[in-house]
């Protein structure tokens, strides 16, 4: 999962990310409203976490402009207000949740859960591509009765090609989805992954293959 955290603390949005990091997720950060927008506009995100009091445009401007674009990420408003007009004002701006400061780690654990199930996300244990498995729970690629474990890169990039068979994919949108949209990953990184993942393949014996594109990107195909 990627989440946007848009907090202007800067240490609280670093203590933020390091609590989503702990649970596997993907976390970019922005530290005013109009960046936030720029990187929340790009649509990658599973959960926005947006803070109101911003400098340059604050949050409720940020979520209307979303909402306007058609941007229907799930956004959890993070304030240190707790009035109830406050509240009010948030989801009438387009908000889905929201949740005051100080909070325990806990509860936005669990807001941040309830918000993507809110949205219609299917909670699945497995993606099947012609004669392969991967199992999302272990990370473990499988075909007939042999199976290989993928580190993190290599089951996001696995997942990606798999939820979208056919489709052609970029480097450029594997290294926002899953290196981040301020990494300073490039082509090669990719290429690198994809390398492992082919290696990976032929060692399970699947019918699968990833197809390069040239200059384009790849797509997952039955050999």
């Amino acid at each position: 999962m990627q989440i946007l955290v848009i907090e202007d603390e800067k240490r609280l949005a670093e203590a933020l990310q390091q609590l989503l990091s702990e649970k596997k997720y993907m976390v970019d950060l922005a530290f005013d409203g109009m960046d936030g927008l720029s990187m929340a506009l790009s649509g990658i995100y599973d959960v926005i976490v947006l803070d109101v009091m911003l400098p340059k445009m604050n949050g409720l401007q940020v979520v209307g402009e979303l909402r306007k674009a058609k941007v229907e990420t799930p956004v959890l408003m993070l304030t240190a207000k707790d009035q109830v007009n406050d509240k009010v004002a948030g989801l009438d701006a387009g908000a889905d949740d929201y949740m005051t400061k100080p909070f325990a780690p806990i509860e936005l654990f669990a807001r941040i859960n309830a918000l993507t199930r809110r949205q219609g996300e299917v909670i699945i244990d497995k993606l099947t591509f012609s004669d392969t498995d991967l199992n999302l729970s272990t990370c473990d690629l499988c075909c007939n009765d042999k199976s290989v474990h993928l580190n993190y890169k290599e089951s996001e990039i696995m997942k990606i090609l798999m939820s979208n068979p056919g489709k052609v994919t970029t480097k450029d949108e594997l290294i926002v989805k899953v290196w981040g949209y301020d990494s300073n990953a490039v082509d090669n990184n990719v290429e690198v992954y994809i390398s492992f993942l082919r290696k990976k393949l032929d060692f399970i014996g699947s019918s699968a293959q990833i197809v390069s594109l040239r200059k384009i990107g790849y797509r997952l195909e039955v050999k």
